[in-house]
């Protein structure tokens, strides 16, 4: 089986499988430096700071060509 591409469209179906991966690894790295906080814990910063916001807002966003 044998699929025509020219080079433009196999760099950009290359570079959106890249950004996926990077994407991926990122989420999984994020989510494993998540500490761990007790039902105590989230009690004392419900306290301390309310509940959050419904509305959320973004702090920061930042976009990587590769």
């Amino acid at each position: 089986m044998q699929i025509a591409m020219d080079k433009q469209e196999l760099k950009a179906v290359v570079k959106e499988a890249i950004k996926e991966i990077i994407e991926e690894e990122n989420m999984e790295s994020f989510l494993k430096n998540i500490s761990f906080v007790s039902k105590e814990e989230m009690e004392d910063i419900s306290k301390l700071y309310g509940k959050p916001a419904k509305v959320k807002m973004v702090a920061m966003e930042e976009e990587i060509e590769v």
